[in-house]
């Protein structure tokens, strides 16, 4: 059930939903390219296998509600952010250094842009929340005034 602490909530969900996809592709990826093809692209399959750990992460950072999740959801989405452009911008300049493509290559083309689009969303997500993310998890408000 959620609560006014939990981020699990309208666009939330749809948010969790796209991570957990996002997870499993990248999870996949990373692991056939690592298991049939590493010595090709070592750098390109971590980074696959890197991304699907920071999609994990987010969608349970946004499942679980507290202020430490909260927490966690916003540097995981950060750094998510952080390497979507990174990556991207090296893979149109760069094309030796990624032979092969990673799931945020190109800013996430691959994935009709999920990737860059996905942190922008999470993170005005996260902070149009910012003020209840960190509120005790009640079951009832007549409970938590009980408990005052």
């Amino acid at each position: 059930m959620a609560t006014k602490s939990s981020l699990a909530t309208g666009v939330g969900r749809v948010l969790i939903a796209v991570y957990g996809i996002l997870a499993l592709a990248a999870t996949g990826r990373s692991v056939v390219q690592i298991a049939e093809k590493f010595s090709f692209a070592p750098f390109s399959y971590t980074l696959s296998a890197v991304a699907a750990v920071v999609y994990i992460v987010a969608m349970i950072a946004l499942i679980v509600p507290g202020r430490f999740w909260y927490r966690v959801a916003c540097v995981t989405i950060v750094f998510e952010m952080t390497g979507v452009l990174v990556i991207g911008t090296l893979s149109l300049f760069d094309r030796q250094l990624f032979p092969d493509l990673t799931i945020w290559s190109y800013y996430g083309l691959g994935y009709a842009f999920a990737p860059l689009v996905l942190p922008i969303a999470g993170l005005w997500w996260l902070r149009k929340h910012h003020r209840t993310a960190g509120a005790p998890v009640t079951q009832s408000e007549p409970a938590a005034a009980a408990g005052e």
